[in-house]
């Protein structure tokens, strides 16, 4: 009897291992931000890199589009995007907000210097922890919002002119 029930358990628990294994394999476990289109961003309040006051919604809501950029003057792929986003400042109805994500205020503004400051405003993020609230895991990436800070599109890796061509579409053409 007692043989018995010692069978019973170790089928059990071997049925319970090999549910367990077949549910995680079957599941998507890649982090995908692209549920965040659609969505709203609220309760923005981010230090500026010059100084100690706060950038807040308030401001972004001014600008017609505005495109969130997550970049670091360790990060490579953000020096080959930057030429993009110096040919971004010029259009009229969109504000960058760059977002200095885990680095040297230091650094970060010599980054700033020799490559030219393509921001509207210009915000750090030395711990990371606002750009979280973002959907942010990983740098470069960038978000555009409109004026009611509305996700519309939302780029995951370096701008290039493929993402460009996007960002000036979408501006272009909201009004009509």
């Amino acid at each position: 009897m007692q043989k018995q029930i010692i069978k019973i358990f170790i089928i059990t628990f071997l049925v319970f291992i090999i549910g367990v294994f077949y549910v995680s394999l079957n599941t998507n476990s890649n982090y995908d931000t692209k549920d965040l289109i659609g969505q709203k961003l609220t309760n923005i309040q981010l230090r500026y890199i010059n100084n100690q006051n706060l950038l807040t919604e308030k401001e972004l809501k001014k600008n017609d589009f505005t495109l969130i950029n997550f970049w670091a003057s360790w990060c490579s792929p953000c020096r080959k995007e930057h030429p993009f986003l110096l040919r971004l400042n010029k259009e009229t109805n969109l504000n960058l907000l760059g977002i200095n994500f885990k680095d040297k205020k230091d650094l970060a503004l010599k980054f700033i210097n020799e490559f030219g400051n393509p921001y509207d405003y210009l915000v750090e993020d030395s711990d990371g922890k606002q750009s979280i609230n973002f959907g942010i895991y990983g740098i470069p990436e960038s978000i555009l919002v409109n004026k009611e800070l509305v996700i519309v599109e939302k780029f995951i890796g370096p701008i290039a002119t493929t993402e460009y061509n996007k960002i000036i579409d979408i501006i272009k053409n909201e009004d009509k």
